[in-house]
């Protein structure tokens, strides 16, 4: 499973390789995101050689539907953020192995919810593919003497 890296673990792993106080360094990193982020809000397009390029885009209006409903709802535009892969990233990721899922690394299902009483389906063991409904089991609080 692929590893979660953190702004701290990049300042660290930075500030070791080119020797300069943590600080110093998580100041840079802040101050270059910061930038990114007000750049992009001005809508300006930036292109990092080898790495790739942001962009801003604008999502059109549409029609939309809430599933609970069914009413037609609008959507308005809405801008996002578009990133294309640069060359030398792509090179990098290409030429990475891929990772296949084994059976350890799947993770399990949630176990299921109690289904309502009644309701409740169980499989037939003398007939796998027959499905008959799990009986009612009676209240004994409900039961009067």
């Amino acid at each position: 499973m692929p590893e979660t890296i953190t702004k701290k673990a990049l300042v660290d792993r930075i500030a070791e390789e080119t020797d300069q106080k943590r600080v110093v360094v998580k100041k840079t990193i802040q101050s270059f995101l910061d930038l990114i982020i007000d750049e992009l809000a001005e809508g300006n397009r930036l292109e990092f050689r080898d790495f790739g390029v942001f962009e801003v885009t604008v999502r059109a209006p549409r029609m939309a539907q809430n599933p609970k409903t069914l009413e037609r709802v609008p959507v308005p535009a809405k801008k996002t953020v578009k990133f294309k892969v640069g060359r030398k990233m792509r090179e990098e990721l290409e030429a990475s192995p891929v990772e296949s899922a084994t059976p350890e690394a799947t993770p399990e299902p949630a176990p299921k919810k109690p289904a309502e009483a009644g309701r409740d389906m169980r499989v037939n063991e003398t007939a796998p593919d027959q499905i008959r409904p799990r009986p009612r089991q009676s209240n004994p609080a409900s039961v009067s003497a």
